[in-house]
């Protein structure tokens, strides 16, 4: 059962039913046309820069809660979400792991252009996995996390950099929102946790109960996972599809616009539990989850998913390219 927890969760009809009742991002059937986008001038998004941002949060070590690489790294993103003109709220907390550890922890929210009413998330988780538990060695160890954590942060990152550096500002409000505690759910080798929730996705569980701002609302989000491998491809995950299916067509029609067909297929696949379910089914708010799976449903994820080959060795600057101009293009056509 190698793709039951976590980003891996594979949804079941129960779960569709709950989606297709709640549904805020869905598409009606008088939008069934493929979605027009128009392009708006937009920077140019710095690959080489956001891999410096992934390089930076790998050289703390493993983002794990209650280590010293965890508090220094979100130290780190404040600092860097504050040079680059965010208004930073933290929000603490503690999360109780699926062993009864607590685990003290922060979301990290940089809002750009506050005051603006129409706004729109951006959101990755900046903790690591505990445990190499998809592995063949070193299974309870910490991995880096390069790509599962590292890379959309890093992309995030270079987002706000490019927003407070250029002369092209958005006309919306962007909120970019770095979840913790993620991925410190129940690895398959811990046989006395079986029974119960296996405690994935802790920080925007937390989020959409308790949002940073009293009324906050957005117009819809995007979440990023595991963007910055070689060969990623990005096809249209099924929780997207089924709870904020415009989003999604506004993502993947301006990824193919902009030349990046390849990462951006036509291809829908089933539906995963993420950062992404709460921020839906909790918040209300419609958000899409640009990440990595295999389009063919034979092995759910990348290929170094929650294994210590995730390091920085296995980041590739083009599909960073390809996701952050995406995005940042999604966000200036606002």
């Amino acid at each position: 059962m190698k793709h039951l927890f976590l980003t891996s969760l594979i949804l079941s009809t129960t779960f569709t039913l709950l989606f297709t009742s709640c549904n805020g991002g869905g598409e009606s059937s008088n939008t069934s046309k493929k979605a027009e986008v128009k392009m708006a001038e937009a920077p140019s998004f710095n690959e080489d820069s956001a891999y410096y941002f992934i390089e930076k949060q790998v050289a703390f070590g493993p983002r794990v809660p209650n280590t010293k690489a965890h508090q220094e790294c979100g130290d780190y993103l404040i600092e860097q979400l504050k040079e680059y003109g965010a208004e930073v709220t933290v929000q603490a907390f503690e999360a109780t792991a699926y062993n009864g550890a607590v685990l003290p922890s922060r979301n990290i929210i940089g809002a750009i252009n506050p005051e603006a009413k129409k706004r729109i998330i951006v959101a990755a988780h900046w903790d690591t996995r505990p445990y190499a538990d998809q592995g063949e060695e070193r299974q309870q160890e910490p991995i880096d996390g390069a790509n599962d954590g590292g890379s959309g942060v890093g992309v995030i990152l270079e987002l706000a950099r490019v927003m407070h550096t250029d002369s092209l500002k958005p006309n919306v409000g962007v909120d970019f929102i770095l979840f913790d505690s993620e991925d410190y759910g129940r690895p398959e080798f811990e046989k006395e946790y079986t029974d119960g929730d296996s405690r994935y996705c802790l920080g925007s569980e937390y989020w959409a109960s308790n949002k940073h701002k009293r009324g906050y609302h957005a117009y819809y989000g995007i979440l990023l996972d595991m963007v910055g491998a070689k060969g990623a491809v990005f096809p249209k995950e099924g929780t997207s599809m089924e709870l904020a299916s415009k989003v999604v067509k506004k993502i993947w029609t301006t990824g193919q616009k902009l030349g990046y067909g390849q990462y951006f297929i036509d291809q829908e696949v089933g539906g995963i539990f993420d950062d992404h379910y709460y921020v839906n089914t909790k918040a209300r708010i419609p958000m899409a989850d640009i990440i990595h799976l295999d389009p063919t449903g034979t092995d759910t994820f990348f290929e170094h998913w929650h294994t210590h080959e995730d390091n920085l060795e296995t980041i590739d600057k083009a599909s960073l390219k390809a996701v952050g101009q995406t995005v940042l293009q999604v966000l200036y056509n606002e």
